[in-house]
């Protein structure tokens, strides 16, 4: 239930650009939000797994469709977080900044993507060519 969705929701909301960057099943972000979840306290998990289960239940439904999220093509699922992102209930705003911190958190903790933001990395354990090469 969940590791699909977040699987979805990683494919949206971290979507490769025209810059080529890894696609999100590359740099295992639902693996990264699985994990994280995993750690977070009892009552911040709660409450992070009833907004996934609003995400995938209730905004559908908000925006027109008989289906879950997970089960919207991409377009209708960029659509439902659309929405969400620009709802004008502070909550479920407020709700969709954490979720795009977190699965961007997943995203760009790997090195791959860090070209994408021009980023070189960390200096310390610098590799001596550096962590890309522009």
């Amino acid at each position: 239930g969940q590791w699909v969705l977040a699987q979805h929701l990683a494919r949206r909301i971290c979507a490769p650009d025209e810059l080529g960057g890894p696609s999100p099943d590359e740099v295992d972000v639902a693996g990264f939000v699985d994990d994280y979840v995993a750690e977070m306290p009892a009552a911040m998990r709660r409450d992070l797994l009833a907004f996934f289960a609003t995400i995938e239940h209730a905004l559908p439904l908000g925006a027109g469709h008989r289906r879950r999220f997970t089960a919207l093509s991409p377009a209708e699922q960029d659509a439902v977080l659309a929405g969400l992102e620009s709802s004008s209930v502070d909550l479920l705003r407020g709700g969709f900044a954490g979720l795009k911190s977190l699965f961007f958190m997943g995203y760009y903790r790997d090195p791959r993507t860090w070209k994408i933001l021009g980023y070189d990395g960390p200096r310390v354990g610098r590799p001596a060519a550096g962590w890309w090469t522009p």
